[in-house]
Parts: C-alpha cells; sequence; structure tokens
C-alpha cells in the first residue's frame, strides 16, 4: 500500500522549478496553531532505522528532524569527528623522485587505525606517548641477483619497487605498547602506493602521528564521504495507460516503477521509490501530463557514511552526536552565565 505524508512535509518537484521550500524563523511552525516543544510527540515522531551496513559504509534514515539538524550532523562527522594522521615528518634521506614535500603530503593522507579516544590533543607542539605516534620508514630498492633478462616486470627485477603505506613501522613509546597491545597502530590499507623507486634510491623517515579535527585538515577527516538525500515521494495520480506502461517506467531509475506482467497496471515500488534520483524525466513528455505528482519528503533524510578512518561506519554518527552535545553544553553553561551578570554594565563571558 502507498505511503501517503501529510502535504506540509513534502517538497513539489516541478518541470522547471521546486516549490514549498522557503524557511520559517521557527521550522515547523505555522501561525494560529499549538507548535510548542513537546519531548513526547517528538520521541514519537523521530526515526533512525540503519538500512545498511559494511565494514566501511553505512546507509540509515532519519526522520522527524529539520534539514538544519540533519546538516549539522553531517557537517560535524566531516569536520570535528577527530582522527590521528601523520602531521610531522622527519626526512634523513631521500632519494626518489618525488620531492620531500609531495611525499610527506600523501603520508599525511594515510588512514590510521589508531582509535581517537585512546590519545590525548597535542597542545604547545609538546610530543608525549599521550599525544603522539611514532613511525619510522626505511626502505631501499636492490636488484634481484636472479632477475631473468628478457623480463620487463619491475617486481621481477627489484626488491622494494615500491614505497607502500604497510611500510611505516610503529615505535612504541612510554605506556603505548600496553595500550595498543590488542591492535597495534598501522595503516587501514597497507597497499597504498606511495612512491615507485628503482636500484639505489632510499627512502629513510620518521613520522610523527597526532589527534587533530577535520577543519584544522582536510586529512583528519574520517570519512571519503557523508551526505544525504531527502526521500523521494511518486504519487501516481491516474492509471497509466498500458501502451505507455513501459515508457513510463523508463522514466525512474531501474525497480521504481513495477508493470504487473498480465494487466500492465503500473504502481510505485514504495521499497525501491528511495532509488530514484528524481530526474523529473516523466514531466518532460506531454502525454504523462497530470497522470504523477513528484515530490520529497522534507523530514525524511537518506544517509550514507563512508568510513577511511579507524572508526566503523556505524559509530561515526554516535561520535557526531556526541560533539553536538558538547556544543549544546558549552552554550548552555553560557547562557546561564549571560543570566547570572548584573542587569547594567558590559557582559562578561565564562570560559566553555
Amino acid at each position: 500500500m502507498a505511503t501517503t505524508y501529510d502535504s506540509r512535509r513534502l517538497v513539489g518537484i516541478k518541470a522547471e522549478r521546486v516549490t514549498d521550500v522557503s524557511s520559517r524563523d521557527f521550522p515547523g511552525h505555522y501561525p494560529d496553531e499549538d507548535h510548542s516543544w513537546n519531548l513526547e510527540k517528538f520521541r514519537e515522531n523521530l526515526t533512525v532505522k540503519i538500512r545498511r551496513v559494511s565494514n566501511r559504509s553505512i546507509d540509515f534514515d532519519l526522520v522527524g528532524v529539520d534539514a538544519s539538524i540533519a546538516n549539522a550532523f553531517r557537517r560535524i562527522i566531516i569536520a570535528e569527528v577527530p582522527t590521528i594522521c601523520i602531521e610531522n615528518v622527519y626526512v634523513y634521506n631521500n632519494t626518489t623522485v618525488i620531492a620531500d614535500e609531495i611525499l610527506a603530503h600523501r603520508l599525511g593522507l594515510i588512514p590510521l587505525n589508531i582509535d581517537p579516544k585512546a590519545m590525548e590533543m597535542r597542545v604547545d607542539d609538546e610530543s608525549t606517548d599521550r599525544n603522539t605516534i611514532v613511525f619510522e620508514l626505511k626502505l631501499e630498492c636492490t636488484r634481484k641477483k636472479d632477475a631473468p633478462k628478457d623480463s620487463t616486470n619491475p617486481s621481477e627485477l627489484y626488491n622494494n619497487h615500491e614505497l607502500l603505506s604497510g611500510h611505516l613501522v610503529w615505535q612504541p613509546a612510554g605506556e603505548q605498547e600496553e595500550v595498543f597491545s590488542k591492535n597495534p597502530p598501522a595503516p587501514t590499507n597497507p597497499n597504498i602506493v606511495l612512491a615507485k623507486l628503482r636500484p639505489g634510491q632510499v627512502v629513510e623517515m620518521t613520522l610523527h602521528a597526532v589527534k587533530g579535527v577535520g577543519k584544522d585538515h582536510a586529512k583528519f577527516n574520517p570519512v571519503a564521504t557523508a551526505s544525504y538525500r531527502l526521500l523521494p515521494n511518486i504519487v501516481i495520480k491516474k492509471p497509466i495507460p498500458p501502451h505507455l506502461a513501459e515508457k513510463f517506467q523508463k522514466c525512474f531509475s531501474p525497480g521504481v516503477i513495477r508493470i504487473h506482467p498480465r494487466t500492465k497496471a503500473v504502481t510505485v515500488d514504495e521499497e525501491n521509490k528511495r532509488k530514484d534520483t528524481v530526474s523529473r524525466e516523466v514531466l518532460r513528455h506531454p502525454e504523462f501530463e497530470g497522470f504523477v505528482e513528484l515530490s520529497r519528503v522534507r523530514d525524511f533524510f537518506l544517509f550514507n557514511i563512508e568510513s577511511e578512518s579507524a572508526y566503523p561506519p556505524q559509530r561515526l554518527f554516535t561520535e557526531a552526536i556526541a560533539v553536538m552535545r558538547g556544543k549544546i553544553s558549552s552554550i548552555r553553561r553560557a547562557a546561564e552565565a549571560l543570566g547570572d551578570q548584573p542587569s547594567d554594565g558590559d557582559v562578561v563571558m565564562a570560559d566553555s
């Protein structure tokens, strides 16, 4: 059975314009109606449902919140959930064709499997075993003595002809060996190619990895992507003529429209309609005018998150919630401090 939505929840999709998108000072509020905050009503409307989860990505639905809240979570995941990345590169020898600065930049972008909760933020560049992870990188390319003379394959001709992320060797310090005994620090992918080497070329470096956030540098971004779409809503207003059924079906993404094999009756697949890209192709054809209505549900967000860090994908959203709660606590303390100030004179804000 087709799902029906309150018209207030819908963003209209027309042939050349989008309707009902204007923002309000107070989203979800309407004149002459009581929309005072009600926790029980919010709980009733709020839904978070996981649709798919794998080792590196997750799809889930977030329903019942304003776009400003959904976008806040998306931006926090990208910019404010901390990760561990290589920050300082000390080059002792590099005779490869890759310049020191370029190689250092590539090293900084290597995702590491280090849980940020086990580390502290480094302050004033003072390195300790609690805020810095040290790696060493030593590699020399040599020629194989028994290499086939007619071969052109570098793997057959040379030893260590590629500098890989897996060549990073962790150097434990202080209590780190105990803290990371179950999961020693290393790249999440050991097969990232950093440089190509030939006989006689050497790399020798020391690397310092620290905790940081994406708003300071993109290398600390814990995700490859964090995005959302609004749920498509497709309503067939009147029956599609049988001879136009297949043409109508091709106007949408595969699986969205079903055609009964015998009666040629056209229906919308309620489970697969989320796959539609809302291309508006169907609105280009005059023969379908008045047959279908397109829209999106303004508070139904289809999230997709791809993790490229130590975080399992299902943990990233909860980490964003924790950051959001911290921000709200800071605002609350500042507001309480503001209320404690005398009514006259300058206002002094308390430290967060």
